[in-house]
């Protein structure tokens, strides 16, 4: 089986989990709508309608993607800033009336403040796998990051200062393994159909989303958080060059089961 390699490095990272606020903890690795949203960056593809989904053939095909994301990281830090709350209510509570913008006697921005603190990863590592049953279509990718032509906004994941460093934008072949085995040291996110056993944490993770009245409206996929230690009650594909297992989350078909990943990729 043939499949894109995207092995990146990442001084820090930070891929929210969307239901904390005043401390914001992250994921170990990005999920699946962050990668989407670095593939639908580097092709160039915008939603200038405002409403639904990006009007374009490269979406439709970025929609039948298969994604596998593992990595790593040295460290993890926080980062403490404040955030400005712009309600009304926020306002008054630190100016007094909604016209006065002094406080102690210094012009300040509209709105209330509150503290937050950021996990941040420092030293990411990662190692994204992409497959499709266009292979032009991975050439295609392949090639908005080997001469970045369309890119839309600087090339980040996760938060817009978390930039990225392009390793490794290569073709892998990939061998499907029934039983895997080892301890692998990174993090990965394994579907559903790849185990009847749980291997770490379910969670629900976002894959794409429609705009809808000015909000996002996403779909997700049921995935184990693995810490890469596999005892042989997962199966997957292999590679064998960087000596990692790949797990892929079928974006078009949803889940897949082992038999299936192995009869037909």
């Amino acid at each position: 089986m043939k499949a894109l390699r995207l092995k990146i490095y990442q001084p820090s990272a930070h891929y929210r989990i969307p239901f904390t606020y005043q401390r914001r903890h992250t994921y170990p690795i990005p999920p699946y709508s962050t990668v989407i949203g670095l593939l639908a960056n580097f092709l160039g593809i915008r939603n200038l309608r405002g409403e639904g989904e990006p009007d374009s053939e490269d979406f439709r095909k970025l929609k039948g993607i298969s994604i596998s994301v593992g990595g790593t990281f040295i460290a993890k830090t926080k980062d403490y800033v404040w955030f400005r709350n712009l309600g009304k209510d926020s306002h008054e509570s630190r100016f007094h009336t909604p016209t006065n913008r002094r406080y102690m006697g210094i012009p300040e921005h509209p709105g209330g403040q509150m503290p937050v603190s950021i996990d941040v990863l420092n030293d990411v590592h990662l190692w994204i796998y992409l497959y499709h049953k266009d292979e032009d279509f991975l050439e295609r990718i392949q090639d908005s990051f080997l001469n970045p032509r369309d890119r839309v906004w600087p090339p980040h994941l996760g938060r817009a200062e978390d930039l990225i460093v392009p390793i490794d934008i290569s073709t892998a072949e990939l061998t499907f393994k029934p039983k895997i085995y080892g301890n692998y040291r990174r993090f990965f996110w394994v579907p559903e159909g790849y185990t009847d056993s749980v291997i770490g944490l379910m969670h629900r993770i976002p894959t794409f989303y429609r705009l809808e009245s000015g909000a996002r409206t996403f779909e997700f996929a049921h995935v184990y958080l693995s810490d890469g230690i596999f005892t042989g009650e997962v199966c997957g594909y292999f590679d064998e060059k960087e000596r990692t297992p790949v797990f892929f989350w079928r974006a078009k078909d949803g889940q897949d089961t082992c038999e299936r990943h192995g009869d037909n990729p």
